[in-house]
């Protein structure tokens, strides 16, 4: 089961509409969906809320040391409440999947992310699930820092929080554990809207002579 769930972002007004605060608006999602309220904790360097579940307490932490120092604040709670790497999601934003795109997997590397690294560092595992959610990539590397720290436009942003409305509703499944049917579940895509029936093509009236 998941009991850690950790959304990525900038702290401050400045950055919270920007790409890169894009797990920090999955996680305010989660926490409306458990009616829990994220407060800071200074030992925990940022703004956390425990939900009790029928399968024991979960944590939401939202990480206020900018995103670089990330892991400062998830490692130290994984190691006092002795939560496995395997237990912690870690929802992020995603240069390589489009906005309105959304994927989760467990383990790997920090493919660039300067978050996911230092998280990396401090657990010292990559066991960790991701929650990837799409943000596009600006097309030339050395825009990319300019671009996740910039506000999508508002086509982009009502994508990106359509598919986080949606993916959120797979948080039972999440925290019960079940992480092949919350896969099928994310990354399940909205059924084609039907086309509009066709009108019947009227015969032309026949011409007399």
């Amino acid at each position: 089961m998941i009991r850690l769930i950790v959304g990525l972002g900038n702290p401050g007004p400045e950055y919270e509409h920007t790409r890169h605060n894009a797990g920090f608006w999955w996680v305010d999602a989660a926490a409306r969906q458990l009616n829990a309220t994220l407060a800071f904790d200074r030992s925990h360097h940022g703004l956390s809320a425990r939900v009790n579940t029928p399968a024991g307490p979960v944590w939401l932490l939202q990480p206020m040391t900018y995103m670089n120092l990330s892991g400062k604040a998830v490692a130290p709670l994984a190691r006092f409440f002795k939560i496995e790497p395997a237990e912690i999601l870690v929802v992020h934003d995603e240069l390589d999947l489009a906005p309105g795109q959304i994927k989760l997997k467990q383990g790997g590397g920090a493919a660039g992310h300067n978050g996911l690294k230092d998280i990396l560092a401090q657990l010292g595992s990559p066991d960790f699930w991701r929650l990837r959610i799409g943000i596009g990539h600006p097309g030339v590397r050395a825009e990319v820092t300019n671009w996740v720290l910039r506000r999508p436009p508002l086509e982009d942003r009502l994508a990106m929080d359509q598919c986080i409305t949606e993916s959120v509703q797979a948080l039972p499944l999440l925290l019960e554990g079940a992480m092949d049917r919350a896969m099928m579940k994310i990354h399940a895509k909205p059924p084609r809207p039907r086309p509009p029936p066709r009108a019947p093509v009227e015969a032309p009236p026949s011409i007399q002579e």
